[in-house]
C-alpha cells in the first residue's frame, strides 16, 4: 500500500458541549462549526471533531496522545490556563520516562490527552 496521508482527525464527545467547546478554544484551538452539535478544532494541520453525543464507557476510555515540542513548557503554559479551577479538569504533572516526556489533562467530559515530547 501507498499511503499519501494528509491527517487523522479523532472524533470525541462532549458531555456539555457548550462547555467542551469552551475548553478547546481555551486550550488555543481554532473552532470551525459544521453545524450546531458538530465542531472541528484545529491547530496547524493537527485536528480533531467534537460532537454533541456523550457515551460515558465510551469517553471515558478515549485517550488522545498529541505529540508537543516541550511537554515541560506545554504543562506550564497549561498550568497557567488555569483550567481546573474554571473547568474543575484533572491537570497531571510532567513525567520523565524512557521514551520521553508527558502530562496529562481530563477534558471536561472525561477524554484524556497526554501531551507528550520523543526523546531523539
Amino acid at each position: 500500500m501507498n499511503h499519501n496521508i494528509k491527517s487523522i482527525r479523532p472524533f470525541i464527545g462532549a458531555k456539555n458541549f457548550e462547555v467542551s467547546r469552551s475548553f478547546y478554544r481555551d486550550l488555543g484551538f481554532e473552532e470551525i462549526v459544521l453545524e450546531s452539535n458538530f465542531s472541528v478544532f484545529k491547530s496547524g494541520e493537527t485536528a480533531f471533531y467534537l460532537q454533541d453525543y456523550y457515551d460515558k464507557n465510551w469517553i471515558e476510555n478515549t485517550m488522545i496522545f498529541l505529540e508537543v515540542d516541550d511537554a515541560d513548557r506545554y504543562y506550564k503554559e497549561l498550568l497557567a490556563l488555569n483550567l481546573t479551577e474554571k473547568y474543575g479538569v484533572k491537570l497531571t504533572p510532567t513525567r520523565h520516562l524512557d521514551w520521553g516526556s508527558e502530562c496529562f489533562l481530563h477534558d471536561p467530559s472525561g477524554v484524556l490527552w497526554h501531551f507528550g515530547t520523543f526523546k531523539k
